[in-house]
């Protein structure tokens, strides 16, 4: 009997990484054969099918007894590749989920996972620690979240802050977007007034910072941006050398922001059936012929009779309303220590004294001769008990503003004590020839030194206040173009001089070239007088602006600041006051209680 002998099909399962070869052995008679072996395998070659019958028997024979024997071991086999290929697997779908995942995290934008996960965690905090506090406001915009007093940065918080809106002014420029920062990290809520809110200028702010359209050089439209603000920090400067660029952004801007800030105060004030703290006390309005009654015309002079009259050259002086509706001082000097003055007894509104007031602003016109402005104090039923009290003035050529404080006037007499603005009752302005110097403007250069003319228009006391209301941030002129500076400056003090003249508590800082680098890392000079060249960076200038706000020694002052410098043997200009470094330093306090005020 003969039979057919079973071939053998191999087939081979790809190994894993250091993993030997596994080979499945296909017999004919449907047996299976497994065996592992290296990576270098040799093929076997089939059996012959032309056998005898009893070598097929035996054969037969021993192939049913080596298949029962290695059937026998085949569940071991079969278990062991089945551990290899869920190895496989494991190992597979582990190196799969670790692709999956960097690139998952190629696809993540590291500035924006930063500020969502900042954003939350400044939530969670800001809802945790209110729960210390008795009240809280509580704000519905879900994507603004303010810093409060309290909040995650409550080591800078500042008193007070949390009920002030500050209307930032060039909130884009260089120094106007850390400014914005420094006030939103302090508790302030912050008011950007843009020409245009376009998706590049809301990218710039953030996003709790409300955003106001208006125009500077459009008075119309800055009414809606003082609205429920507290202060004003003007950081915007006109973009060209344009004269008209220029006088509409530093000029023109500046009187229309602080005019518009004015009357909302005013407005304020009137709804309260009061009057606005800010606003000025009318003391003198010439504006018909009735306004020139009861001002007094003297002269006299400061030598002896004898004396007087061997140098008396004549004058003369006289106070009119003349027909283009000007009312005008004028008249000459000639007599050597001679004098002519105006004079007028005060009537303050019932209720109004000015020791509520912090000074005098005129505004005047003329030919632009210095004055003397004499005022008289003491009781008002008892005039030989009053003291004079007097300050030097100087005007232009053409119509301007003097701002004159009381704290200028220095006693006739030196033992006099200091002024008392509650009393004063009298108020005399006199031209005197000596101190005379030759004018600037369309005079000519033949102008007699002993004649004058002054044209009044009216005169103001200006409110006192505790801190600054107006912060403008200027220049001193040093970085800028040669064929650019003198429009430059000429417009920046412009810009200057309108706001003094506001009765606005104001601060004035003109920092040197500004740099992009670093705040706090270096110490800072403050002077007044235009002596600075140095730099300084947008920080520091920005930090100065968020101290001053509620700075006594801050309010009506102007000064200039920059890096500290060594000046040349002999020709030391300044003192170094203040040093940076220490956030908790406050610096601007003792750098600016030597400067001078009103200035």
């Amino acid at each position: 009997m003969t039979s057919a002998t079973p071939s053998l099909t191999p087939t081979t399962t790809a190994a894993g990484f250091n993993k030997p070869i596994v080979q499945k052995w296909s017999l004919s008679n449907g047996g299976v054969l497994f065996y592992k072996r290296s990576l270098t395998f040799t093929r076997p070659c089939a059996t012959s099918s032309s056998s005898s019958s009893s070598s097929s028997s035996s054969t037969s024979a021993t192939t049913k007894k080596k298949q029962k024997n290695k059937k026998k071991g085949n569940d071991d086999d079969e278990d062991e590749e089945e551990s290899e290929k869920e190895k496989d697997q494991v190992v597979k779908s582990s190196d799969d989920d670790s692709l999956s995942m960097m690139k998952r995290l190629d696809d993540v934008n590291p500035v924006g996972l930063g500020r969502k996960s900042r954003q939350i965690f400044d939530e969670v905090w800001r809802k945790f620690s209110g729960l210390g506090q008795i009240s809280r406001t509580i704000r519905t915009d879900d994507d603004a979240i303010l810093i409060r007093e309290g909040g995650p940065m409550c080591e800078f918080a500042i008193p007070g802050a949390q009920n002030t809106t500050v209307l930032v002014v060039g909130a884009t420029s260089r120094v106007g977007r850390v400014v914005v920062r420094k006030l939103m990290l302090r508790g302030y809520s912050v008011k950007a007034l843009v020409r245009k809110a376009s998706q590049e200028v809301v990218d710039m702010l953030p996003t709790s910072v409300e955003i106001v359209i208006g125009d500077v050089g459009d008075s119309v439209t800055l009414r809606a941006a003082v609205e429920n603000c507290s202060k004003i920090i003007y950081c915007a400067t006109a973009r060209s050398s344009i004269t008209g660029d220029l006088n509409r952004v530093d000029y023109q801007g500046v009187y229309n922001l602080s005019k518009a800030f004015q009357d909302y105060n005013n407005k304020l004030a009137q709804l309260r059936a009061g009057k606005s703290s800010k606003s000025k006390l009318l003391l003198a309005k010439f504006k018909s012929e009735d306004s020139v009654s009861g001002w007094t015309v003297s002269k006299g002079t400061y030598f002896q009779d004898v004396v007087a009259t061997k140098y008396d050259g004549g004058m003369d002086a006289k106070f009119e309303f003349t027909e283009s509706g000007e009312a005008t001082f004028s008249g000459y000097v000639f007599t050597r220590g001679g004098y002519v003055q105006l004079s007028k007894r005060l009537s303050l509104p019932l209720g109004s004294t000015l020791d509520r007031y912090e000074g005098l602003v005129l505004s005047v016109g003329g030919n632009g001769r210095p004055y003397v402005i004499i005022l008289e104090s003491g009781p008002s039923a008892d005039t030989t008990q009053s003291k004079l009290y007097f300050t030097r003035i100087s005007t232009k050529a053409g119509f301007c503003r003097v701002r004159v404080p009381f704290s200028a006037f220095r006693p006739v007499i030196p033992e006099d004590p200091p002024l008392d603005p509650f009393l004063v009752h009298t108020f005399t302005i006199r031209f005197e020839p000596r101190r005379q110097r030759v004018t600037d403007g369309t005079m000519g250069g033949n102008q007699d030194l002993r004649s004058f003319q002054l044209i009044l228009e009216y005169i103001k006391a200006l409110p006192t206040g505790q801190e600054t209301d107006f912060i403008l941030v200027s220049c001193t002129g040093s970085g800028i173009e040669p064929n650019r500076r003198e429009q430059v400056i000429k417009a920046k003090k412009a810009g200057e001089d309108s706001l003094r003249r506001s009765g606005l508590g104001y601060t004035i800082i003109r920092p040197g070239p500004l740099m992009e680098e670093p705040g706090g890392q270096r110490a800072l000079v403050f002077d007044q007088g235009n002596r600075i060249s140095q730099g300084i960076s947008c920080a520091d200038v920005a930090d100065i602006c968020v101290k001053a706000l509620h700075d006594s020694t801050a309010r009506n002052k102007s000064f200039d600041v920059c890096y500290e410098y060594v000046a040349e043997q002999g020709k030391e200009l300044y003192e170094l006051v203040a040093h940076l470094p220490d956030k908790a330093n406050n610096y601007l306090t003792p750098a600016l209680s030597v400067l001078e005020k009103n200035t």
